[in-house]
């Protein structure tokens, strides 16, 4: 099996590759400037033959456009296999609209196709509460958050990939629910650093939807690695 993964130097794309190649699975990573095929997919469709797409790649603009190209090089594939984010049809973000528009690209596309829309990362989630953790008065959004590992997430992709076109399958969030003051407090602590934190309201329909917990996946699969577990390691 020949399998094209895009993003595969990323967060996610760097667990998936080598699991992937375990697999027995001849592994091409697509790049913008150093991968086995190197394409700018916000400017051009790719060129490769491949059993599999399996599409990592992302940022906060333009993964529509650079899907619909990814799309049009898929010649011959005959599974594709992307990572979405939980809430894309319930939070109205810009960038969480944008995942949805992947989605439903990859579903039109007539290519059978795996869909696993995935919580927060532990990686990214550390980012945020590190970056808020700067300020001398830390604010604290009142909401929840189900953070995920990336290696859980990375098996699950694998499983995808190595089997049969599923649709949309169940989403994946971290073991446990922890509200935004309690993942800043367990920075803090592990840091060794002392901040006064004060709650803040998120406005408006984004707020609304994370106050009620559309970010959540309380009835979906869930990893086994804890934010706990990411913190001290």
């Amino acid at each position: 099996m020949k399998i094209l993964v895009t993003g595969g130097t990323g967060t996610l794309g760097k667990h998936v590759v080598p699991l992937l190649r375990a697999t027995g699975a001849e592994v091409l990573v697509l790049s913008r400037s150093n991968g086995d095929i190197v394409c700018d997919l916000l400017t051009s469709a790719p060129s490769f033959e491949a059993d599999v797409v399996v599409h990592l790649a992302g940022g906060q603009k333009g993964d529509d456009i650079a899907t619909r190209n990814l799309l049009a090089g898929c010649t011959g594939v005959r599974h594709v296999v992307y990572i979405s984010v939980i809430g894309a049809d319930t939070v109205p973000l810009a960038w969480l609209r944008t995942k949805l528009a992947c989605e439903q690209a990859i579903a039109e596309s007539g290519i059978p196709f795996s869909v696993l829309r995935a919580a927060q990362f532990h990686d990214l989630t550390l980012t945020m509460v590190r970056a808020v953790a700067k300020l001398p008065i830390v604010p604290v959004p009142g909401m929840r958050l189900q953070p995920v590992d990336a290696r859980d997430v990375a098996a699950r992709i694998v499983e995808l990939a190595v089997g049969s076109p599923a649709g949309r399958v169940a989403d994946l969030a971290g073991p446990a629910v922890y509200e935004m003051k309690q993942l800043v407090q367990d920075y803090l602590t592990t840091a060794g650093k002392r901040r006064l934190t004060v709650p803040v309201r998120l406005p408006g329909k984004a707020g609304k939807a994370y106050r009620g917990g559309q970010n959540l996946s309380l009835d979906g699969d869930h990893g086994t690695h804890t934010w706990e577990e990411f913190l001290a390691g």
